[in-house]
């Protein structure tokens, strides 16, 4: 039964218990209905307890509802008889209380949680904002500012903050249920959340800030506007005008282009991990995690480990780059504690987990070696040599290549089937991708071993086979260059990234690099350059930047100019570079649009894309989606690069 009920003296308690996260399909909404009508004509019962078996409180409706027709009980309807029960309910929350199940928890009359729960309205993540009620009651529970971060921002809150926010009512100190039951003992019926009066904002300036923030941020995702109307609503509309009008907007958006691409989205980033597993074979045990290089992608990986409970030792060239690289990844373990990532606890034991080195023998017991050096063939193959020697004969090696032949490397090695890429973004303890590049020749269990290594550091992983740059740096490269002859056609930087961010990129190509340093893909053109085909169309504007010691922010010049305070303006010396090499390739500049821009790089991202599928490098063209949205902040809410273009033709 998706639904049970038993009595405890005078309480009923009813479990939900609706595996993997005990969504409210319509068995749960009918289970719920019927329990209700239980509890209410039976005498006996004084008080109920809602709790879910399993390792979560409700996290969510069920998504693969979403288009079919709707079925009785809604969602809505059965939350408003619950609400309007006579006798008390108090919702146990444990795990996520998500979406439809924060909405749930609100139309009880008290709420309990445990210490790790963690409660959300993340509907905004899916194109939509919550339609049971969730913009009406809660700014009825807490301040309309906090209430407009959690459903416009859709970021959880601890059991901790929410009891400060007036959310829930009371955090369990051991038994959840126990101490549910004995709440529900002493509880008389509150007025429900829609009869009591919402709570005033403090000051409009402070509203309207708040407002203007998640407006900013929106970037041209509609649902995070539509949690703002939707509140405003519940400020100044009676409560059922209210919930009306967010069913309407709910619905709206449910049907809308954003909320399908978001929904696409979603389903294809859980569905790289299935992609991952190799059946019948397990992935290998990891006690012991290596890391070479305590660089910024270095220190960032080390950090990724620790903060996901590997013990890490980090081997550099010398004392003081090992040192240099400690005090990195130090920062990196006590921002994460500032920013609540990290318990005071956990980050304890994350430093004490953490060594550096200058030797590789103190990876002789590593389970996994990760090579994060100068992106140079010759030094990375000596690095892999030296720690071949060093580790155990069934310690994998991992490189974090960005652009590099992994199979060249493999070759060089008397195990090639240990050796597989784990291509890392910067800051690689924050960005979600992470590209396991599998080799001609590596084994099953090293590849069910990296995609089990991925999903504890809980990143989205995405199968690559070898190639230049594999899936993400090639289409960059690819979409870049198109950039770049763009800049000799009649565009200038800004205008491109101008461009790009009002189409939904958080940073246009030319900001994005600037951050990076404009001397990694100077680099990478100079390693090509001896085999580059000369008949194809080559900008020297990048590479004339770096010739003069120009490599964007670190440098106080690149594209942009930072020398005011490391504010990015246009750069006086920058546009002359252009207007100069346009003159010298005799191309007449003519001015180029926004739209035209962003349809020369979707274009060249699809075709690159394509080639990419040819070629067999990608798997589907949903990684793809998923690798151009968590790598480089191709705008969410179109779905990624594949699924916009394919509704263009």
């Amino acid at each position: 039964m998706t639904v049970s009920l038993q009595k405890h003296g005078q309480i009923a308690v009813v479990t939900i218990d609706n595996p993997p996260v005990n969504a409210t399909s319509h068995a749960v909404r009918l289970g719920l209905q019927n329990a209700l009508h239980q509890t209410t004509q039976d005498d006996d019962v004084q008080s109920v307890v809602l709790h879910c078996a399993g390792r979560t409180f409700v996290a969510g409706a069920d998504i693969t509802e979403f288009g079919a027709p709707p079925q009785d009980p809604s969602l809505p309807d059965l939350l408003a008889q619950i609400e309007a029960a006579p006798k008390p309910w108090v919702a146990a929350i444990h795990g996520t209380s998500l979406g439809g199940g924060l909405e749930t928890a609100l139309v009880c009359h008290y709420r309990i949680a445990d210490p790790a729960a963690k409660l959300a309205l993340p509907e905004v993540t899916l194109g939509l904002i919550p339609g049971a009620g969730g913009t009406v009651r809660l700014p009825r529970l807490i301040a309309p500012e906090q209430a407009v971060e959690m459903i416009a921002g859709g970021k959880p809150v601890t059991a901790a903050r929410a009891l400060e926010l007036g959310l829930i009512d009371q955090i369990a100190s051991a038994d959840l249920l126990g101490e549910a039951i004995a709440l529900a003992e002493g509880a008389t019926r509150r007025a429900p959340l829609t009869m009591r009066p919402f709570i005033a904002v403090t000051s409009q300036d402070t509203w309207d800030n708040a407002a203007q923030k998640i407006k900013t941020k929106a970037r041209g995702q509609t649902s995070p506007i539509a949690a703002i109307t939707a509140l405003e609503n519940a400020l100044k509309m009676d409560a059922p005008a209210a919930l009306a009008a967010e069913r309407a907007l709910f619905e709206e958006l449910r049907d809308s282009d954003q909320c399908k691409a978001l929904r696409h989205i979603f389903f294809a980033e859980r569905a790289t991990a299935q992609a991952g597993r190799i059946k019948g074979v397990a992935a290998t045990p990891l006690s012991q995690v290596g890391v070479v290089g305590g660089g910024t992608m270095g220190a960032g990986i080390a950090a990724a480990c620790l903060l996901a409970g590997y013990p890490v030792t980090l081997i550099e060239r010398n004392n003081e780059a090992a040192v240099a690289g400690r005090d990195r990844v130090l920062a990196t373990l006590d921002q994460s504690l500032k920013r609540g990532v990290l318990t005071t606890a956990a980050h304890l034991q994350a430093v004490e987990n953490f060594h550096i080195s200058t030797n590789y023998t103190a990876l002789s017991d590593a389970d996994l070696v990760i090579e994060a050096v100068f992106e140079d063939m010759q030094v990375k193959i000596d690095v892999l040599t030296a720690l071949e020697a060093a580790v155990r004969p069934d310690a994998i090696l991992a490189t974090n290549t960005s652009y590099l032949d992994i199979n060249v490397m493999a070759a060089a090695l008397t195990r090639p089937s240990r050796v597989i890429g784990l291509h890392f973004f910067s800051p690689a303890h924050i960005m979600k991708l992470l590209e396991i590049v599998v080799t001609d020749s590596v084994d099953d269990q090293t590849t069910a071993t990296a995609f089990a290594f991925a999903k504890r550091l809980k990143k989205i992983a995405v199968r690559a086979k070898v190639g230049e740059g594999f899936i993400a740096n090639r289409i960059m490269s690819a979409y870049r260059r198109e950039a770049e002859y763009m800049l000799e056609d009649g565009a200038m930087p800004w205008d491109i990234d101008t461009a790009m961010r009002k189409f939904g990129f958080p940073m246009g190509i030319f900001e994005m690099q600037d951050l990076a340093g404009l001397d990694i893909s100077w680099a990478m053109r100079k390693r090509l350059n001896a085999t580059r085909d000369r008949t194809q169309r080559y900008v020297d504007i990048g590479d004339k930047l770096c010739e003069g010691g120009h490599f964007g922010r670190k440098t106080g010049r690149g594209y942009y100019d930072y020398s005011d305070s490391g504010k990015a303006r246009p750069s006086a010396e920058t546009r002359a570079l252009i207007m100069a090499e346009s003159r010298r390739k005799g191309i007449t500049r003519v001015q180029i649009s926004d739209k035209a821009i962003m349809a020369r790089i979707l274009g060249r991202i699809r075709s690159e894309a394509a080639m990419l599928l040819h070629e067999g490098i990608a798997r589907c063209a949903d990684d793809i989606d998923v690798v151009m949205v968590n790598a480089f902040g191709f705008p969410r809410w179109t779905g990624g690069p594949m699924f916009h273009t394919s509704g263009q033709d």
